[in-house]
């Protein structure tokens, strides 16, 4: 099952609001505010690969207050 790790940029006080419409999306396994150069880090399971992409692109890109973000796809094995 593809997996990934999404490192968020969130704009200035919005953090509350972003970790609350995360946990909304389908797969979401874990969110966590962190400190240092992002914000946010969460964990996203899907049954394909373009699901997962889509999932990124059209929901997590998409909340308000999501500046940036960075992707990263879990090898297996």
């Amino acid at each position: 099952m593809p997996m990934a790790y999404i490192l968020l940029n969130i704009e200035a006080g919005q953090e509350p609001y972003v970790a609350g419409e995360i946990q909304k999306i389908p797969g979401l396994k874990e969110a966590h505010r962190v400190y240092g150069v992002y914000d946010m880090i969460a964990k996203i399971e899907s049954y394909s690969m373009d699901k997962l992409k889509e999932t990124v692109t059209w929901k997590v890109r998409q909340i308000d207050g999501v500046r940036s973000t960075l992707t990263s796809l879990v090898m297996e094995g």
